[in-house]
């Protein structure tokens, strides 16, 4: 599957448009504990256009869900956002009150979480929270946020809508639930969606559905998609394109196709070879040597040069971001050379 993405993605709705629909500039998410202060995410830069899907990829403990839950506002003490900026449509939201955060939140930007019955009130039917959801940012009755619920029920492919309205979340299979949850989050056509790891507990059939419904959605309402995941295959299938992000840094990014075929990290180029696909036949797995480092302990310098077959003298020092093509970014003093993955 991770192949296919070597070939040009489908351009979505606006994706060639110069202004951002989300800009992360150097953003610090810290959390301060007793035993020390997690640089859970440490200078993160990024942008994003309308239309578009970026995939945040890396190992647990990266901080791909932090800076998630950063741009949405939802870091709870003792994390808080230290410094940087994250301009959506050109508002800083780090300087916006907690009231017009809220006011955002679930309107113009949304997010769907890893466990639909996380997000999902298991006492109520669909229908309450859907219609909960329109009118919470929305002045309309209540018969028209019904029949918006219904049609965006049928919009996620979920046969017999009417009858899906009546049920309690229970009463869903989990990919059923998962679908109302992308269901309440493009409702409201939002301007950005932050997809956290959303279909990390489905089966393979229903996740390939799931990819294509999030995909059509975007191409066709136009909403930036960030989309948070550790499985290569999955960005691979959806993602414009990818940044890679390791103790709390990205550490390359560009369009899917050279991210996936022409790794210049060698942190990416080991999450590449860890797939199942890219080994052989009765031959034993490829995996990176070692073990995520602890935000609390971070060695200095580069934080994967204990884990990196090419670490030299220079990663004693954080290695700047260079950009070697336009488009490209990049953390490492000692990039692979640029050619297509065998």
């Amino acid at each position: 599957m991770i192949e296919a993405a070597a070939t040009a993605q489908e351009p979505h709705i606006g994706a060639g448009d110069a202004e951002p629909t989300l800009a992360v500039e150097e953003l610090k998410t810290h959390f301060f504990t007793k035993a020390g202060v997690v640089k859970a995410v440490d200078g993160v830069s990024f942008s994003i256009k309308r239309g578009e899907v970026l995939g945040i990829v890396g190992e647990s403990g990266s901080g791909k869900s932090i800076t998630g839950l950063s741009i949405i506002g939802l870091i709870d003490p003792p994390g808080r956002i230290v410094s940087g900026a994250i301009r959506f449509k050109g508002r800083d939201l780090t300087k916006l009150s907690e009231e017009e955060i809220r006011q955002l939140r679930g309107d113009r930007i949304a997010m769907i979480f890893q466990d639909p019955m996380m997000a999902l009130n298991p006492v109520l039917r669909i229908d309450t929270q859907i219609i909960e959801a329109v009118r919470a940012h929305h002045d309309v009755d209540r018969g028209t946020a019904l029949e918006m619920a219904r049609e965006a029920l049928s919009a996620v492919g979920i046969p017999a809508p009417e009858r899906r309205l009546k049920a309690y979340p229970h009463e869903l299979s989990g990919g059923m639930r998962q679908r109302v949850a992308i269901a309440i989050a493009f409702i409201n056509k939002p301007d950005l969606i932050i997809a956290d790891e959303p279909t990390t507990a489905l089966d393979v059939t229903i996740q390939a559905q799931i990819l294509h419904v999030a995909q059509e959605l975007c191409r066709n309402t136009g909403t930036a998609l960030i989309w948070i995941t550790h499985d290569l295959a999955v960005v691979s299938a959806i993602a414009d394109r990818i940044a890679v992000m390791y103790a709390g840094r990205i550490v390359e990014q560009g369009t899917a196709a050279e991210v996936i075929g022409s790794p210049l990290h060698p942190y990416t180029r080991g999450l590449i070879g860890s797939v199942p696909s890219h080994n052989a036949r009765g031959k034993r797995l490829y995996q990176i040597s070692g073990m995520t480092p602890s935000l609390l302990h971070l060695p200095p310098g580069c934080a994967f040069r204990n884990r990196c077959d090419y670490a030299g003298p220079l990663c004693s020092e954080a290695p700047p971001v260079t950009e070697p093509t336009q488009g490209r970014q990049l953390r490492c003093f000692y990039p692979l050379k640029s050619e297509a993955m065998s």
